[in-house]
C-alpha cells in the first residue's frame, strides 16, 4: 500500500522529469486530445500550460472546463510495460488573469524558456487546472488514486 506521501513523490518525480502533458477535452460528446508544455506547482493542486485562444482546445475548455491531463514516461519500448508510469490529473480548467497570470507566466518562462516569445504574446491564454484528483498507475497493473479535492 502506497501512502499519500509516497504518491506525491512519484507524481513529483514524473512531473519533474516529463514536458510534455496529453490535454483531453470535448465537443458535442467527441473527445478531443492534444499535446501540451505543462507545469505544476509544487503542492500538485494545479497544473499549467499555455494556448492560443484561436485553438480547439480553447475553445472546447471555453464550453466545458472539465479536462483530463495525461503525463507518462513511456519511450516507447518493450520494458515499459513494466518501468512506465502515467498520471491522469482530473480538474476544471480556468484562463489566468492579472496578478495570477504574471505569477504562473514567470513560472513557465522558467520551466519551458523556448516559449516566452509564445506565452507572452497577447493571443496567448494560459490556463490552470485546478486537479481534484490523480490516477497513477505503474509497474503495469499498480493503480494508485490521490484526491487533491472533494
Amino acid at each position: 500500500m502506497h501512502t499519500s506521501s509516497q504518491i506525491r513523490a512519484l507524481l513529483k518525480t514524473l512531473f519533474d522529469e516529463q514536458r510534455l502533458a496529453v490535454l483531453a477535452t470535448h465537443q458535442d460528446g467527441q473527445p478531443y486530445a492534444t499535446l501540451v508544455a505543462f507545469g505544476a506547482d509544487e503542492d500538485l493542486a494545479t497544473l499549467y500550460f499555455a494556448t492560443p485562444r484561436a485553438t480547439r482546445k480553447f475553445a472546447n475548455l471555453s464550453a466545458d472546463p472539465r479536462v483530463a491531463l495525461l503525463v507518462n514516461n513511456s519511450a516507447n519500448q518493450a520494458e515499459d510495460i513494466h518501468r512506465a508510469m502515467a498520471a491522469t490529473a482530473t480538474g476544471r480548467a480556468v484562463e489566468l488573469e492579472g496578478p495570477q497570470r504574471a505569477a504562473y507566466q514567470a513560472r513557465y518562462i522558467a520551466r519551458h524558456p523556448h516559449l516566452e516569445e509564445f506565452v507572452r504574446s497577447p493571443s496567448c491564454a494560459l490556463i490552470a487546472v485546478r486537479v481534484k484528483r490523480y490516477v497513477l498507475v505503474h509497474r503495469f497493473q499498480t493503480v494508485l488514486e490521490l484526491r487533491i479535492s472533494p
